[in-house]
């Protein structure tokens, strides 16, 4: 797992309105950007930008789907969200994100760790 982004940036990310709608959208099934646009109503390059601050903070996965009308590939986007967690204590606030795991990637753990 990639090491953490400041609180700061995970929380100027989840106060956009079109990026909690794209993460909702994502979370539900896995859609390419331009049925993002079309479903959350904003035009492509701002989806593709919010895309990229969720890879930044480590938000999405992006897969390849062939697409067997066309014959040729194409990205769909999903979130490896499952909950963010911040705690106040005496030293301040901290956060903790629980991402959901592809299969594949639990069998390699399994595998390496034995």
């Amino acid at each position: 797992m990639s090491e953490e982004r400041p609180l700061e940036d995970l929380a100027a990310l989840l106060e956009d309105e079109t990026a909690r709608r794209i993460l909702t959208e994502i979370y539900r099934e896995p859609m390419s950007a331009n049925a993002l646009s079309e479903r959350c109503d904003v035009s492509r390059p701002t989806v593709y930008r919010r895309l990229e601050d969720m890879r930044r903070c480590d938000l999405l996965v992006e897969r390849t789907r062939p697409d067997p009308k066309k014959g040729h590939h194409h990205t769909v986007y999903a979130t490896n969200l499952e909950r963010i967690v911040v705690d106040l204590d005496d030293d301040g606030l901290e956060f903790s994100i629980d991402r959901s795991e592809r299969m594949a990637d639990r069998f390699t753990r399994l595998v390496e760790e034995m």
